[in-house]
């Protein structure tokens, strides 16, 4: 079966590879998480008038794009609407339930698209499909959809070009009509580069749902290989995971995830060609705490270790052992992605995970010259059977003060 080539905006799209989620909205002054108005069953009347205290005070949108940037991500997806049913924009009219009505008396989301153009980062809108505020979401769907819709071309006409629309809800009505081809036809009439991604949520992981979607998504779970063969269209695939528990900020979650574990999953995204996109939870005004700023320096200085190999790289046909993998760029390299090595060292001050040693890899058929650390250049003992394509190293341990966590063996 033939398989299909990605079309412009996916192939740049794909190539970005690393991004920034951000949840904030009138549930970051409550602390407890995105869904906190659902969850804890506040009278939406009563919720609502946390827009007079929504001053966003500290929301630096230049800034935030410049701590994506020095991460390494390349693209910002903003929650511009999310399912408590407030607008971070201007809604023209639709509704008086936005920042503009706000204590903040500004369109965010104009700051936003100003702070990414500053900096050289894709805007992208996160907008619910789901909303508790309106009540034509359960007593008149059809007049709601119209609303969602011509919400959606708010933002397809007022903010300039934009990366594409990441959208969250359906699942909420699984046997409803939507009328995609309506919402999504607004987007390819007016934002035609736009890349079209709908969250099919957590059971649902790696679904399409809709011929114009350009990438499935992972909610919280490593992404699989797409079976690409066959399709109508080249579809990507990205996964959105947050740094600890919630997307909107949770004042009293403590369990924040390594940042070896964060890096392993950017890796493992890649492996598959898959884009990761790591949520981060700004406070009530719109900072981003100290610790997830720290986590995303330590993540961009990983990533510049490897130069432009996280964005180049492909999926390669070379297999490895456990989660080893490789990937290719096309320079006539291979590059072996390394896990659990040991850091080399006195017993005292060392503690062994799988250790330093033999890895094998599976159909490297070009002849091998060389194998060496991408981060330090050292040359590594190898064997290779370019007729059954096995190519067994010697991986030797971290130097004493390093760990990787992923390792990078550069195949010449």
């Amino acid at each position: 079966m033939a398989m299909p080539i990605p079309s412009p905006r996916v192939a740049k799209f794909e190539k970005q590879a690393f991004g920034m989620f951000i949840h904030w909205g009138l549930y970051s002054q409550l602390g407890q998480g995105e869904w906190v108005q659902h969850l804890k069953k506040i009278p939406m009347d009563e919720y609502a008038v946390l827009k007079d205290t929504f001053t966003a005070a500290e929301f630096d949108a230049r800034s935030m794009a410049r701590t994506a940037k020095q991460a390494g991500m390349n693209y910002i997806v903003l929650t511009t609407r999310h399912h408590d049913g407030f607008s971070l924009y201007d809604t023209r009219g639709l509704s008086d339930y936005d920042a503009p009505h706000s204590a903040a008396k500004r369109d965010l989301i104009a700051e936003f698209i100003q702070g990414c153009r500053e900096e050289g980062i894709t805007p992208f809108f996160y907008h619910t499909t789901l909303d508790w505020y309106q009540p034509s979401f359960k007593d008149d769907f059809d007049s709601y959809l119209e609303y969602l819709r011509a919400s959606v071309e708010v933002l397809c006409t007022h903010y300039g070009e934009i990366g594409g629309f990441w959208f969250d809800g359906n699942w909420s009505k699984p046997d409803a009509d939507w009328k995609l081809d309506e919402l999504y036809g607004t987007i390819r009439r007016l934002q035609p580069e736009a890349m079209i991604i709908n969250n099919t949520g957590l059971d649902l992981r790696g679904e399409i749902g809709h011929p114009e979607v350009d990438s499935v998504t992972f909610e919280q779970g490593r992404p699989e290989p797409m079976k690409r063969e066959g399709m109508s269209k080249y579809v990507s695939a990205e996964m959105c995971q947050t740094i600890n528990g919630h997307w909107g900020i949770g004042r009293h979650d403590f369990s924040n995830k390594s940042t070896g574990e964060l890096i392993s999953n950017l890796a493992a995204c890649r492996k598959v060609g898959a884009n990761y996109l790591l949520n981060i939870g700004p406070q009530a005004g719109g900072g981003i705490s100290k610790l997830q700023e720290a986590t995303l320096e330590v993540i961009g200085d990983w990533i510049r270790l490897h130069g432009n190999l996280i964005y180049d790289g492909k999926p390669s046909p070379i297999k490895g052992q456990g989660n080893n993998f490789a990937l290719e760029t096309g320079d006539g390299n291979k590059y072996l992605f390394i896990h659990d090595l040991t850091i080399d060292g006195h017993a005292n001050v060392t503690t062994a995970a799988l250790g330093s040693g033999p890895r094998v890899f599976t159909n490297v058929t070009d002849p091998v010259a060389s194998v060496r650390w991408l981060d330090n250049d050292e040359e590594l003992s190898f064997t290779h059977d370019a007729e059954s394509g096995l190519l067994c190293f010697n991986a030797t341990g971290y130097p004493y003060g390093d760990n990787l966590v992923v390792r990078v063996a550069v195949v010449s």
